[in-house]
């Protein structure tokens, strides 16, 4: 017998084995119908299930990551397939469609028939999140149905999809309220409790408890469910260091790649900025010389222009050359030629 969770006091129900022992073993029927009525329609409506395809006890199938656990039927024939899913799959929202197409095709008879079929539900017990950036953080329980887009009433009644995230189902035991509180609250927690909580004092839940216990384990039992764990814990492991290699992988390509362009970024609009500050400043600097320049120049021709008005008007007078030059400034040889 291995030593994993030899503290513990009761089953993982993540775990393969704790799973179908409490929900697919004919002696916890009960607990089946139970869970089904609080998830399915909040009262006791199944009165009954009859197992359909039922698996053994163990853990054969050691790299499986979902188990489809559950399969049955209640007293009006309506279809129920249970899976706890241990880990996120890139196609997983396919898989359960594709799931759900053996209880249908199960109904059709030999001979005539009219298509009527009975209810289908699948249920996915998650022990990830679908998405963290759905608007609604705090949201676990999707129910889905065949809509119309147009009207946004339901198209088909008789098909059903139900996830429930459990890692974001996080009521105390002081909160919990519904017997579907009470339910998820154990599936969440089974594994860490060492002392029945208070609110879970019922006859249904004592049946759980019961069946739960570790210490009431045949030896065979106790050592099936050891390895069960141990292959839960060891694919846990597998995939948390997936993850974590995964971020620490995204987060150095997301610092280089951000450096790079960053870098390559901020040496273009200080190119771009700088010629825009550059022709700015070159612009106004020119023009303000420009007009300093003319004016200066302007104010020196027009000076000019008035000594030789004034040179022509002296030798109109008749006054000599010499003397004119001596006046205005202007050289003999300038006022010659006027």
């Amino acid at each position: 017998m291995g030593t994993e969770g030899i503290q513990d006091r009761y089953i993982n129900p993540y775990t393969d084995f704790g799973f179908k022992l409490l929900f697919g073993t004919a002696m916890n029927k009960e607990l089946l119908i139970s869970f089904l009525n609080a998830l399915l329609f909040k009262k006791e409506v199944i009165k009954d299930v009859t197992y359909l395809n039922t698996e053994h006890l163990g853990t054969q199938e050691y790299d499986r990551r979902a188990v489809f656990d559950v399969y049955c039927e209640n007293e009006k024939g309506e279809k129920i397939l249970v899976e706890m899913q241990r880990g996120e799959q890139q196609f997983f929202k396919d898989r359960s469609v594709y799931y759900a197409t053996f209880p249908i095709r199960e109904q059709a008879p030999r001979g005539e028939w009219d298509y009527e079929l009975k209810g289908v539900y699948v249920v996915g017990i998650l022990n990830f999140r679908f998405n963290d950036d759905d608007g609604e953080p705090e949201h676990f329980h999707h129910e889905v149905k065949l809509v119309d887009l147009h009207t946004r009433e339901v198209f088909y009644e008789k098909l059903t999809f139900i996830y429930l995230e459990m890692p974001k189902f996080n009521k105390s035991e002081k909160e919990l309220e519904t017997m579907f509180d009470k339910w998820l609250f154990v599936l969440r927690n089974l594994a860490g409790l060492l002392e029945r909580p208070q609110a879970l004092q019922n006859r249904i839940f004592d049946r759980l408890f019961e069946a739960a216990e570790i210490a009431a384990f045949t030896p065979q039992r106790r050592s099936e469910y050891w390895e069960s764990l141990k292959n839960y814990r060891d694919w846990n492991n597998v995939l948390n260091t997936n993850i974590k290699k995964s971020l620490e992988q995204g987060l150095k390509q997301g610092l280089e790649q951000g450096l790079e362009q960053g870098l390559k970024q901020g040496l273009k609009q200080g190119l771009e900025q700088g010629l825009e500050q550059g022709l700015e400043q070159g612009l106004e600097q020119g023009l303000k010389q420009g007009l300093e320049q003319g004016l200066e120049q302007g104010l020196e021709q027009g000076h000019v222009e008035e000594k030789r008005e004034n040179a022509r008007n002296f030798k109109k007078l008749g006054v000599s050359v010499e003397v004119i030059s001596q006046a205005t400034g202007l050289s003999q040889e300038e006022i010659q030629k006027l």
